[in-house]
């Protein structure tokens, strides 16, 4: 499995799932249903429970750029 680090993104099926705070304990992530729209919610949950989350997922490689992530920070 990949190193977590923040602003990753993961794919598993159609999901998206991107790590908006990483800490030593506990992982901050946005899910997307829509990529497209960029609509999602926000959810705190332990590192061990995102692992479980992500389990069968893959590092998404969409994102046209860093700054196309930026625009995303009304959480």
């Amino acid at each position: 499995m990949e190193k977590l680090e923040q602003g990753q993104i993961w794919k598993v099926g159609e999901e998206l799932y991107r790590i908006v705070t990483w800490q030593r304990l506990s992982i901050e992530y946005k899910h997307f249903s829509d990529w497209e729209n960029r609509e999602g919610s926000l959810h705190k949950v332990t590192k061990k429970e995102f692992c479980r989350l992500i389990r069968g997922g893959s590092l998404f490689e969409g994102v046209d750029s860093e700054q196309d992530l930026d625009g995303d920070q009304d959480e």
